[in-house]
C-alpha cells in the first residue's frame, strides 16, 4: 500500500477515530486504527466493539491495501512530523514506511484483514437534521446523565422520535433534561436508548454548522449517524427507559420569570461555598417582588443575595444542590426564564412556553 495525505488531514482523521479506541483491552487489535485503502477512498477506522468510527481522508491512492497501525503511536508519529505531505508504505511484511519532506520513520503494522469490521447497517429511512442542531441537543441535555450507575438506562439518553418532532432526554436520579426539536418532515417512530459516551464523542465530531447535515440511521440494536465523510455506528443500551412524562406535572402553586444573567451570576457565587466535600444547599426563598438566594458554609463562610423577579403564586423557600441549577441555566439560551414550583418538596421545573426545553430538578433539605 502507498497513500499520501497532507499531515493536517491525517491529524483530522485520526482525531476523529480516536474516540472509539479503548483505554484498556485485552485485544491488541482494537488499539489500532485501520488504513484502509482498497478501493477508490482511503479510510481511517477504530472500534471498540462498542463504539465504531470511520472517516475517509482526503489523500491519493498510489498503490491499493489495507494495514492495521497503532493509535497511539501513529498520532504520535504524524504529530512530529513537519507539516507537509505525509507518503505511508506498506510492504507484505506489515513493514509500515512514514516519510515527510527529510524525515523517516518506520515501524511495524498489523495484519488488517484480523480487524473487526463495522456492523453493516441498512440506510433506508433517515432521520435528517443539521449536525448544528443534534449537537446543540446534546449540549443541552447530556450533563444530566448518570457516569456510572447501577442502572445502566441512566448512563444513556433516550432518544425518540414522533411525526415531525425529536425528543432527548437524559437523568440521573437527581434531575431530568429534556429537550425538543421540530424537524423538516415526518419520519418514523423511534425510541432509543443510546451511550452517554457515544453522543459525547459525537458532539465532539460533528461540525456544528446549520448546513452540515447528520443523517441517523436505527435498527433494534445499533444506531449509525452518518456526517457527510465520517460515520459513527453504536450499540444501543437495551432495556425499557423510565416513564418520563409521568414525572412531568403542568401542576404549580409558585411561578417565577427571572433574568438568566442575575440568576446565573448569583448562582455562580454560590458555588463559591460549596465543593465535593462540602455539599451545601442553596437556599431560595420566594416572595412578592424578590428572590433571596443563600448559601452557609462553615468551612467556607456564606452568601446572600437579592434577585428581582415577576412572580405569581405563594411565597416559597426550598432548597437545591447549586450546580444541578448552574448546569440548566448554563445551556439556555433565552435572556428570560420561567421556573414553575408547587411546594418545598417537589422538584421545580425550568420550561419556555413551547417546552422545547424542560429541566426537573429535585430540591434537598435545608435548615432555615
Amino acid at each position: 500500500m502507498i497513500i499520501r495525505a497532507q499531515k493536517t488531514e491525517l491529524q483530522r482523521a485520526i482525531r476523529t477515530v480516536m474516540s472509539a479506541i479503548p483505554g484498556k483491552t485485552t485485544m491488541d487489535i482494537l488499539t489500532c486504527i485501520l488504513i484502509d485503502a482498497t478501493v477508490d477512498q482511503i479510510k481511517f477506522t477504530a472500534t471498540d466493539t462498542e463504539l465504531g468510527i470511520e472517516t475517509v481522508v482526503s489523500g491519493e491512492i498510489d498503490e491499493r491495501g489495507l494495514i492495521c497501525i497503532d493509535a497511539k503511536l501513529f498520532s504520535d508519529i504524524v504529530s512530529k512530523l513537519p507539516s507537509s505531505e505525509v507518503t505511508i508504505t506498506t510492504d507484505s511484511n506489515l513493514q509500515i514506511r512514514i516519510t515527510c519532506e527529510n524525515t523517516e520513520l518506520r515501524i511495524v503494522g498489523k495484519d488488517g484483514t484480523e480487524f473487526a469490521s463495522l456492523p453493516s447497517i441498512d440506510r433506508e429511512n433517515p432521520v435528517v437534521m443539521s449536525q448544528f442542531a443534534l449537537r446543540e441537543m446534546i449540549e443541552q441535555t447530556i450533563f444530566s446523565i448518570a457516569v456510572n450507575d447501577a442502572n445502566k438506562l441512566m448512563t444513556g439518553a433516550l432518544l425518540e422520535t414522533n411525526e415531525n418532532e425529536i425528543r432527548m432526554v437524559c437523568l440521573d436520579g437527581h434531575r431530568i433534561a429534556i429537550r425538543r426539536m421540530k424537524l423538516d418532515e415526518v419520519v418514523p417512530t423511534f425510541k432509543v436508548i443510546i451511550p452517554g459516551k457515544t453522543l459525547s464523542d459525537l458532539q465532539k465530531i460533528m461540525s456544528g454548522e446549520e448546513e452540515d447535515k447528520v443523517h441517523i440511521y436505527f435498527t433494534k440494536n445499533e444506531v449509525l449517524f452518518d456526517l457527510e465523510g465520517t460515520i459513527v455506528i453504536s450499540r444501543l443500551i437495551e432495556g425499557t427507559y423510565f416513564r418520563i412524562d409521568q414525572m412531568l406535572s403542568n401542576d404549580f402553586d409558585t411561578k417565577i420569570t427571572v433574568r438568566k444573567a442575575d440568576l446565573a451570576a448569583s448562582v455562580s457565587r454560590a458555588m463559591l461555598f460549596t465543593s465535593e466535600s462540602e455539599k451545601r444547599p442553596l437556599v431560595v426563598s420566594i416572595a412578592d417582588r424578590d428572590m433571596n438566594l443563600k448559601i452557609n458554609s462553615p468551612a467556607r463562610g456564606s452568601m446572600s443575595d437579592d434577585i428581582q423577579i415577576t412572580k405569581e403564586g405563594k411565597d416559597l423557600m426550598i432548597g437545591f444542590n447549586p450546580k444541578f441549577v448552574a448546569d440548566a441555566l448554563n445551556v439556555i439560551r433565552d435572556d428570560k426564564i420561567t421556573i414553575y414550583f408547587l411546594n418545598s418538596k417537589s422538584p421545580c421545573f425550568i420550561r419556555d412556553e413551547q417546552q422545547s426545553y424542560v429541566y426537573l430538578i429535585l430540591p434537598v433539605n435545608f435548615v432555615a
